[in-house]
């Protein structure tokens, strides 16, 4: 869910920053489009994890609507500091500020991970997977499995047939789905340590 409006609001000087924080995605909003989803991790000028800034962003894992000037106050910095530090944390991909949305309420009744075993070029492989709408992450990982997909489906047709493009991409030897039942622990607030 784009959250644009709100986000220029904020940037140009006022307001909250945006609904709740995801590590998801690297381009800020733009004026009518919700961000791509990240599927490389792009080289951009990088920013400076000083103190001031790991403050703001586990202020924000907090609540990421939480005001500039709330945030000025807790980290002793004018509000056109933070929300210049904030804007410089978005543009290198260090954070974003989307809506994180329970799943089931969405309608989407069916998550799952996806063990994916490949022969040959893994990155061609994972680049053919990272553009079917309903993997939401894709990971490349050391041992038995060469990628991890996370699938988010409406019902077991919908997850059916997306495992199904899985087998077919080119180089994919195996994929084997793991259906979640419960979700006991999610957590973004790892970052800021």
């Amino acid at each position: 869910m784009a959250m644009g409006g709100d986000l220029r609001k904020a940037l140009r000087g006022g307001g909250t920053v945006g609904q709740n924080q995801k590590m998801s995605q690297t381009t800020p909003p733009g004026p009518t489009a919700a961000p791509p989803a990240r599927t490389h991790r792009s080289p951009v000028l990088p920013v400076a994890l000083d103190d001031v800034n790991r403050a703001i962003v586990k202020l924000l894992q907090e609540d990421g609507r939480r005001s500039f000037a709330d945030i000025a106050k807790r980290v002793s910095r004018s509000e056109a500091s933070v929300r210049q530090r904030v804007a410089r944390l978005m543009r290198a991909g260090v954070i974003q500020i989307v809506a994180v949305t329970d799943q089931l309420q969405m309608g989407y009744a069916r998550t799952a991970m996806i063990a994916i075993r490949v022969d040959g070029d893994v990155d061609a492989a994972a680049e053919q997977i990272a553009e079917i709408e309903e993997v939401d992450y894709l990971v490349a990982t050391a041992g038995g499995v060469d990628l991890f997909a996370e699938v988010v489906a409406v019902d077991d047709e919908n997850l059916y047939h997306v495992v199904t493009r899985i087998r077919a991409v080119p180089g994919v030897r195996h994929a084997e789905s793991y259906v979640y039942f419960k979700l006991y622990k999610q957590t973004y607030e790892w970052g800021a340590r």
